[in-house]
């Protein structure tokens, strides 16, 4: 499903909207409290985030729009079997590390005395992450 050119455009304004806020706001509070701490950083970040999606998308439109060849070739590569199974294959790999490394960085904060807050966040997104492979495993388990 290809998204038209001005959805681009769109996440374009969009993110400078956001860099500009960003900026905005880093510049008239002079001593900021509470989450007007982050919020600037957060839209800055966001910002520039969003505004290279958007140019390298139209980029990425303007250089295949006269290779046609080029353009079938990359949607042959995207479809492959071969590729995709490539792709999953180092997802489920990278997912298999993920558990061990999240586990022992939550032991290290646990036994470096980190704030309990940033341990119980940090073991409710393992947890999550755990949760949601399990289920998948269920429904794929059911399907195949």
């Amino acid at each position: 499903m290809k998204r038209s050119i001005t959805t681009h455009y769109i996440a374009i304004v969009f993110g400078l909207l956001l860099l500009g806020t960003g900026l905005y706001l880093i510049k008239i509070i002079i001593e900021p409290q509470g989450i007007l701490r982050a919020l600037p950083y957060v839209c800055i970040g966001l910002g520039c985030g969003i505004f290279g999606h958007g140019m390298g998308e139209i980029i990425s439109c303007r250089a295949i729009k006269n290779h046609p060849d080029v353009e079938k070739q990359m949607k042959i590569d995207k479809q492959d079997e071969r590729n995709i199974a490539i792709g999953n294959r180092a997802k489920a790999k990278a997912y298999d590390m993920m558990i061990f490394i999240f586990g022992a960085l939550m032991l290290a904060f646990a036994l470096m005395g980190v704030d309990i807050v940033a341990v119980l966040l940090l073991v409710f997104a393992y947890l999550f992450v755990i949760g949601y492979g399990v289920y998948y495993r269920c429904k794929f388990d059911k399907e195949m």
